[in-house]
């Protein structure tokens, strides 16, 4: 009986070539349970590319805005070394007006100021940037304010044209007019959609002003008899007074008062020699003298004269002398000590009614006066004065 014991053993697996020991053994690869990578983010990139464009887009629009605020601002300081050559100083005696102002010269050789400043005049007279001066007949007036003048004798400056149109409702404006002592001086004024109010930068010496824009041409004119009533004549109003043939403009008689009147602000002599307590003394008691002067005070007057000189020069002969007069531009041109007292030199110009005593049909002089000076109380006193010269017109 066989019990399989006799039958023959089973041959081995085939192993095939190469393969290793079977003793090696080799552990399991796992997995290493990291996720497989994603694919892009499309709506990531959408968004990225959204604010890259908004940035551009932004900047884009600043720039934009910045650029136009730059074409909208004026540049005062060469807008007014432009056209300051053609602004000038407007100086008058008058029966009802303030007796200054500032003006423009436009073409034709006119120039076009405040009524305020001249109204009812005796004599008027125009003072360019460059120290000359030329009188000046009125030619008319307008109901909003403006006169025109015709100097006599041709000014140096160009004139100002007209803007063509005017200025965009944001473009800054200037002003340009001349301080109480005669500097000429610009402020912004902001534009026509946002002004600034014009009595902050005002001042009296300023009406008849003229207003510009950025490439310093007309656009408008300051006019009101005080500063707190100050308007501007926009530029389409001034195109009918600065024509050829004027419109809106009627003839204005001159004043016929027996007693007129200047600016009535203070009075400070130039000073043209070494600045010594001595020439600082008598440049303030003849500052006193002219300002007393073109204010009519004339008893005031008596207090700046010694016992001698008030016997002979009275309060009525001071009157009958300077009723009409108005002095400025005066410049001390010489100060010497005599003992106790000095000597004093002084150049400077006067207006005057044309039918005023000694006139000669003339309304402006140029005088040039020594003074002698003595003390009286320890102060200063003006005991004597004497012509140096004839005098000669202001415009000579």
């Amino acid at each position: 009986m066989e019990d399989g014991r006799g039958a023959l053993p089973r041959p081995p697996r085939h192993i095939p070539a190469g393969a290793g020991a079977l003793t090696q053994l080799e552990a399991p690869t796992r997995s290493s349970g990291a996720p497989p990578p994603r694919g892009p983010w499309v709506f990531g990139r959408f968004l990225a590319g959204l604010v890259v464009l908004l940035v551009v887009v932004a900047g884009g629009v600043g720039a934009g805005w910045y650029v136009r605020a730059q074409t909208l601002r004026i540049d005062t300081s060469q807008v007014l070394k432009n056209v300051q050559p053609a602004v000038v100083r407007i100086l008058a005696t008058t029966c009802a007006g303030t007796g200054e102002g500032s003006g423009v010269l436009i073409d034709g050789g006119r120039i076009l100021t405040a009524k305020s400043a001249i109204s009812q005049p005796l004599s008027i007279v125009v003072i360019s940037p460059d120290g000359k001066i030329h009188r000046a007949n009125l030619l008319g007036t307008s109901n909003d304010g403006v006169a025109v003048l015709q100097p006599i004798g041709q000014l140096d400056g160009t004139p100002v044209q007209l803007a063509p149109a005017d200025p965009e409702p944001k473009a800054e404006r200037a002003l340009i007019g001349y301080t109480a002592a005669g500097k000429a001086t610009i402020q912004s004024i902001g534009s026509t959609a946002q002004p600034k109010p014009l009595e902050s930068v005002m001042n009296a010496a300023k009406l008849g002003g003229p207003v510009v824009d950025k490439s310093g041409r007309l656009a408008g004119l300051v006019v009101g008899d005080t500063v707190q009533t100050s308007t501007i004549v926009p530029l389409g109003t001034l195109r009918g007074y600065a024509a050829t043939a004027p419109t809106g403009i009627s003839a204005a008689a001159g004043g016929s008062c027996d007693r007129s009147r200047g600016p009535q602000s203070a009075v400070a002599p130039e000073l043209q020699v070494a600045r010594t307590a001595l020439a600082t003394e008598a440049q303030r008691l003849l500052g006193n003298y002219l300002t007393l002067e073109n204010q009519h005070d004339f008893a005031g007057l008596q207090s700046l004269y010694s016992d001698r000189l008030a016997k002979t020069l009275t309060e009525a002969r001071d009157q009958q002398s300077h009723q009409t007069s108005y002095f400025f531009g005066p410049k001390l041109t010489e100060v010497s000590a005599d003992g106790d007292g000095a000597y004093a030199r002084l150049a400077y110009n006067v207006l005057f009614s044309p039918t005023a005593a000694g006139a000669s049909g003339r309304t402006c002089n140029r005088l040039d006066v020594r003074y002698k000076l003595t003390r009286a109380d320890g102060k200063l006193v003006i005991d004597e004065a004497r012509q140096m010269t004839d005098p000669v017109a202001c415009d000579s």
